[in-house]
């Protein structure tokens, strides 16, 4: 249940553009993911974990930074 309120309530934000904030915090999130089991848990990124990280950063520059 907290998990549908986590990934739901943050919807009914009034802003029109909060799905494209969204889209950018989740693509980060993937990113810190990585970088904190790292750090903390030992774990090392295989390519594929690698190659998926920046295709998520790529897709964050492209919603960031594309002109509107």
């Amino acid at each position: 249940m907290a998990l549908v309120g986590y990934g739901f309530v943050p919807c009914l934000q009034p802003t029109s553009d909060f799905g494209r904030i969204y889209a950018i915090y989740g693509g980060f999130f993937i990113v810190l993911s990585f970088v904190w089991a790292r750090q903390f848990n030992g774990y090392m990124p295989d390519i594929g974990d690698l190659i998926g990280a920046g295709i998520a950063l790529f897709g964050v520059l492209v919603i960031m930074l594309w002109p509107r």
